[in-house]
């Protein structure tokens, strides 16, 4: 048997291919002031949009690889360390002479992002040959993840490959500036996810009213997506589908602890909804339901996610059931 037959007879997974990076949070222990020193608690995390997704995924009990690139660190190495439990990180590829990406957080003291820094120039070494290279794992896959952290023609190389082949793809667009590295024509998107920011910058229209996040979606759809989230804080999301269907989800009101990695949760929820077959709004509410879990502890991946838990938290914020499509 040879490789490409070794890798289509392999089970199917969920591939996600992007960002894995070390998180290092900074909660304010008062009120912020800027300008001068404050007193604060920090926390080391697992995190990177894709590798975050990837573990969500994998304690919900998706089979998931994660396609991604690290430094030849102790950073890097930790951070496999703590993946693999859930992921199968055999894709994965070191870049020597490079640190393994950082995001850095500033929280206030409700938990809050007051700022963020990211050092990610390891995504810069992606070299031209790397969609080449892995092209029968995204051919083979289940379904795609693809966060904007790689370079725009690997993007591009990625969707386009999606839309040739069928393969289910939702792209994770996790910044406003990376937003500029999508394709005009986002043709054979599955899904598409983006916050506020992210959705003004893909659709170049301010947001400023409900009925604003849905122009903004239509422009989005108009693009080629199938279906499009748009995450709203604790106003939840809304959803629009090229089918017409569309629709806003208000979380309930849980005790907060750190708003970082609840938006990966979301994404992993929604795909598990999603590859069981449920309805565009069930596959959101499973993806809100996570994201509640996420949100009630400091981690960027809460270690207490898995099936039974989702379940719990499902029956009791969205107990009128699910629907299939």
């Amino acid at each position: 048997m040879n490789k490409q037959e070794a890798i289509i007879l392999e089970e199917k997974k969920v591939l996600c291919i992007g960002g894995a990076n070390v998180d290092r949070k900074i909660q304010a222990l008062k009120h912020l002031e800027y300008g001068t020193s404050n007193p604060a608690l920090s926390l080391k995390s697992r995190g990177g949009v894709a590798r975050n997704v990837a573990e969500n995924s994998g304690r919900l009990g998706l089979k998931t690889a994660l396609l991604a690139i690290i430094g030849a660190d102790s950073e890097g190495e930790w951070l496999l360390q703590n993946t693999k439990n859930f992921v199968d990180i055999n894709l994965i590829e070191f870049i020597y002479g490079k640190s393994t990406g950082t995001y850095t957080a500033v929280l206030d003291i409700d938990g809050n992002m007051a700022v963020a820094l990211a050092d990610m120039a390891i995504y810069d070494e992606v070299d031209e040959f790397f969609f080449d290279k892995n092209l029968s794992h995204i051919q083979n896959a289940k379904m795609i993840l693809l966060d904007t952290n790689f370079p725009a023609k690997v993007i591009n190389q990625v969707i386009n490959s999606c839309k040739n082949t069928g393969v289910p793809i939702c792209v994770a667009t996790v910044s406003a500036p990376k937003t500029a590295k999508l394709p005009a024509s986002l043709e054979g998107v599955t899904w598409l996810i983006a916050n506020h920011k992210e959705a003004e910058a893909l659709a170049k229209l301010e947001i400023n009213s409900e009925g604003d996040f849905y122009r903004a979606a239509e422009v989005i759809l108009k693009k080629g997506v199938e279906r499009v989230v748009i995450t709203r804080g604790e106003q939840g999301l809304i959803y629009f589908t090229n089918q017409g269907d569309a629709g806003a989800l208000v979380p309930p009101s849980v005790p907060i602890m750190d708003v970082t990695g609840a938006d990966d949760a979301l994404i992993a929820g929604i795909l598990f909804g999603y590859l069981n077959g449920l309805s565009t709004e069930d596959s959101c509410k499973i993806g809100l339901s996570c994201s509640l879990i996420t949100l009630q502890t400091s981690e960027t991946v809460n270690p207490d996610l898995n099936q039974q838990k989702l379940l719990e938290t499902f029956q009791i914020y969205f107990s009128k059931g699910i629907s299939y499509p």
